[in-house]
């Protein structure tokens, strides 16, 4: 079985109060360390950018396996991103994953595959998070779902979605506020100061 990863980092950054994909997490940018979260299980990593587009293509170059796609209409929200990224999906199912969430386990991501459904989602002490893990078989129909359209509206449509309890905070931790920053480096020089290092 054969996996995609879909990073959606095309947002304008607003809350955060500086380009989020940029910012430092322990000596690279958050979205590298995003990327880098996905590479060991993906076969391709699928990162849709937008606003700053240029800029965000120089923070994740020369990795492998990586593709940069740009939406053009990325203002019209998230799930323009997720459209766009979907139709260059090849393998059996694919994530879906913030750009501001680069805590995510290796662990995690591999039982959401273990226990594939149509649609799979992480939840922590309750609470749901990312990333989500879809069958690529509802490619057509996400396709058909208009761009100004919201994942959560499309997931709630669907009979066969699993809710898998995982042991993994940073499937809740984004990057919104500075404080939210300031909470996911505190977090990550924790937990991840011995995480591998695929790409220098």
């Amino acid at each position: 079985m054969s996996v995609d990863g879909i990073i959606l980092s095309a947002g304008y950054s607003k809350r955060a109060g500086d380009f989020k994909p940029a910012l430092d997490l322990c000596g690279k940018p958050i979205l590298r360390r995003t990327v880098e979260s996905m590479l060991e299980l993906c076969k391709n990593v699928i990162v849709v950018g937008g606003y700053k587009f240029e800029e965000l293509t120089t923070i994740i170059t020369k990795i492998p396996k990586i593709k940069i796609i740009k939406n053009k209409h990325f203002e019209l929200g998230m799930f323009s991103s997720v459209r766009e990224g979907i139709k260059h999906v090849t393998a059996d199912y694919f994530f879906i994953l913030p750009g501001d969430q680069p805590a995510v386990k290796t662990a995690t991501f591999q039982t959401l595959l273990n226990q594939a459904d149509d649609i799979t989602i992480p939840r922590f002490k309750g609470k749901k998070g990312h990333p989500v893990l879809f069958d690529s078989k509802l490619i057509p129909e996400i396709l058909s779902w208009p761009d100004t359209e919201i994942l959560r509206n499309y997931i709630h449509s669907k009979k066969n979605v699993e809710i898998i309890d995982v042991d993994d905070a940073g499937i809740g931790l984004d990057v919104d506020t500075e404080e939210d920053y300031e909470n996911i480096k505190k977090y990550y020089k924790e937990n991840f100061t011995q995480r591998r290092s695929i790409v220098n």
